[in-house]
């Protein structure tokens, strides 16, 4: 029996309620975005407001310093990085510094941790990037955030009641490596009557996200589905986290297969060979980007 919509959106409301007082971005964070998101804002704006926050200006450096940007020489401070990167990217990076703390708590069973998914995240994030990169759809910095936030639903359901999540992972009867005989997809809705697309879906909105990363987190295992303008950022998503599934390793347990949607193959011109370099790419970014942490 198919979940109902009415269902979904009850058990949205019942959870985000729930865990208001932990689901909030910094204040500083929701300013760069308002900022970054008005078109009469100027990189002194931006560079007021995280000016004020020397932990992110920190954090700021330290990825615009990494070989994942790959720019020439050292970077030492916060202006010369607005201009290098634009508000667009150093915007990303504040949103990614203030996600990161949120993903936080223990091993919850032997194939899932709040730090696991994190890296995943990750490892999702920098394969948007590459696939962005490689396909020439200068979407790089876009999609990158999509791919940081689009499993920010297990989070939710994690803060809103660790047991049932508990449950719903045991359920997915995972083998030796992780890999999943029944899709968390399926088990959450057993147990918390939503997924965690929608779960994430709900938060984005919460935090008056734009519509692409409403909708990565909200249709990155139904790509068909996702709104026609924000399909293209949801299409790299889905592509992005099966090929992360295909690394060893790592959490899985939503993607018992890692097959790519065809319609997204055709869309996004995919093909064996593509996927066989991005992965490879892949797995030599996380590499270096460990390398830089």
């Amino acid at each position: 029996m198919t979940t109902t919509q009415e269902k979904r959106e009850s058990s949205v409301a019942g959870a985000l309620k729930e865990i208001s007082h932990i689901a909030t971005l910094p204040e500083v964070t929701l300013k760069i975005i308002e900022l970054v998101e008005d078109p009469s804002s100027s990189a002194q704006d931006l560079h007021e407001v995280i000016s004020n926050d020397p932990a992110l200006c920190s954090r700021i450096l330290k990825v615009v310093n990494s070989s994942f940007y790959g720019l020439p020489g050292q970077i030492a401070s916060i202006n010369r990085a607005i201009v290098m990167l634009g508000l667009n990217a150093v915007k990303n990076i504040a949103i990614a510094a203030s996600l990161a703390k949120l993903f936080r708590g223990g091993e919850l069973t032997p194939f899932f941790s709040a730090k696991e998914l994190w890296d995943h995240s990750n490892s999702v994030a920098i394969g948007c990037k590459l696939i962005s990169d490689r396909l020439g759809m200068g979407l790089g910095d876009e999609a990158y955030l999509a791919g940081l936030i689009h499993d920010i639903g297990i989070m939710v359901e994690m803060q809103y009641d660790r047991s049932n999540l508990i449950d719903a992972l045991d359920r997915c009867n995972a083998d030796a490596s992780g890999k999943p005989s029944i899709s968390l997809i399926e088990t959450e809705e057993e147990i918390f009557g939503a997924n965690h697309q929608d779960f994430g879906k709900g938060l984005c909105e919460k935090w008056k996200f734009p519509l692409p990363f409403v909708a990565a987190a909200g249709y990155h295992h139904t790509p068909t589905e996702a709104p026609t303008e924000a399909r293209k950022i949801v299409y790299i998503v889905h592509a992005a986290d099966k090929i992360a599934s295909m690394l060893d390793g790592g959490f899985k347990l939503d993607n018992p297969s890692t097959a790519i949607h065809q319609e997204v193959m055709e869309d996004l011109k995919l093909n064996d060979e593509i996927i066989k370099e991005l992965v490879e790419k892949l797995v030599e970014s996380i590499k270096e980007q460990d390398a830089a942490a």
